[in-house]
């Protein structure tokens, strides 16, 4: 793939996408921060997960008819502004439920960018849908990993840096985008209905798919959620541990994936992937600080593998428009994360119970026909809409 040879727009779109990526991670380094300056329990620190989550999950029933009714830079830039406002109104935030109630407004404004930012990128890339593809992922895999090292960096000055700065980050995209970005077009957009992606659901492969993802993405974000409350290390050390995570993330869900899809058909590999969550689970239960530190690191290669799969086994069923069904794949998946995020504090064994999630997510996969393949696997990651 010739990077270079990529139009102005594409890279600024990626730029964006970076920056917004980071939010998912961005907050890890500085959890036990939060809770002491803002006097903050674990329980109500872990609802900067599940705000965020809870609502980007909700707003992805609607981004599909914004942008058909508004177009896909008047919904990006909207996503935009609404993360730059949230972000800096963050840093200055004064009490733990005003930085939850903020985190919402971030998540409202992600979902919107994230759902147009892949077909504005699609859309004016060089090379066919492969290389903006490979474009896209490339700015997944970087947020993840960057977005844990720029939380410890600026978190270990202040918890209210990590804010501040990816707030001046997203102004300067948002400035970018709204300068250089094409126009939207007016001839007629396609209708989509609110409810269009729940009505997609009702396709058994793909709620079951979509099902099973959830439950592996409530067993994920016990890992972002949890870890850090467990290691109670610093901000700095908390960064580069998931900044190591976030790489294996990149590497796997880009280069490993399709791989092992090709080798031994997605069914087989997810079903393999996400029992070896479950036993990265079941160590990081035990009480041993070296090895809960090598199982997160390790786990962001089985992350990486799941990311691609579950979303390349959603896109392969069903007859809705992809946008329709990916939308009600990433509704049911996300919420997951919001209610692991959310109950992950009151549990007694969060990681136990999150390696019985992934089990009932491997039996409820056994039940899914055989691979169908009929989206090849490089199209199948551009499908991915993450997260959040």
């Amino acid at each position: 793939m010739n990077f270079k040879a990529q139009p102005k727009q594409v890279w600024i779109t990626a730029f964006a996408a970076v920056i917004a990526f980071m939010g998912i991670g961005l907050v890890d380094p500085i959890l036990l921060s939060i809770a002491e300056g803002l006097h903050a329990t674990p329980a109500q620190v872990t609802l900067l997960f599940s705000s965020y989550l809870g609502v980007q999950v909700v707003a992805m029933l609607f981004t599909g008819a914004a942008t058909a009714r508004f177009g896909a830079k008047r919904t990006l830039v909207g996503g935009l502004a609404l993360i730059v406002v949230a972000t800096l109104l963050c840093s200055a935030a004064g009490s733990i439920g005003q930085l939850v109630g903020l985190r919402a407004v971030w998540g409202l404004g992600n979902a919107f960018f994230i759902a147009t930012a892949l077909s504005v990128i699609v859309g004016a890339a060089s090379g066919g849908q492969k290389a903006a593809i490979l474009l896209y992922e490339a700015a997944l895999g970087l947020g993840l990993s960057v977005g844990p090292l720029l939380g410890a960096l600026l978190g270990s000055i202040s918890w209210r840096g990590p804010f501040l700065g990816t707030a001046v980050l997203m102004a300067v995209a948002l400035i970018l985008c709204a300068t250089f970005l094409a126009r939207d077009s007016h001839q007629e957009r396609p209708k989509i209905g609110l409810v269009d992606p729940l009505k997609a659901l009702r396709n058994p492969t793909l709620l079951r798919t979509s099902i099973g993802a959830a439950l592996y993405t409530a067993a994920f974000f016990t890992v972002l959620a949890w870890s850090p409350f467990v290691l109670r290390f610093g901000a700095v050390e908390i960064g580069l541990i998931f900044f190591g995570w976030g790489v294996c993330v990149a590497v796997s869900s880009v280069f490993l994936a399709p791989r092992l899809a090709d080798r031994i058909g997605e069914k087989r590999a997810i079903i393999a992937s996400v029992l070896a969550f479950a036993v990265l689970m079941l160590l990081m239960a035990v009480p041993s600080k070296p090895l809960l530190v090598v199982a997160i690191i390790v786990s962001g290669l089985v992350s990486g593998l799941l990311n691609t799969l579950f979303t390349g086994t959603a896109m392969s069923v069903g007859d809705a428009p992809r946008p329709v069904a990916s939308a009600g794949y990433n509704f049911l998946r996300w919420l997951g994360g919001a209610l692991a995020a959310t109950f992950v504090s009151h549990l007694a064994q969060p990681f136990v119970v999150a390696a019985v999630l992934c089990v009932g997510a491997a039996v409820l996969l056994a039940f899914n026909r055989t691979d169908t393949r009929e989206v090849p696997t490089e199209v199948v990651i551009a499908s991915e809409q993450l997260v959040g």
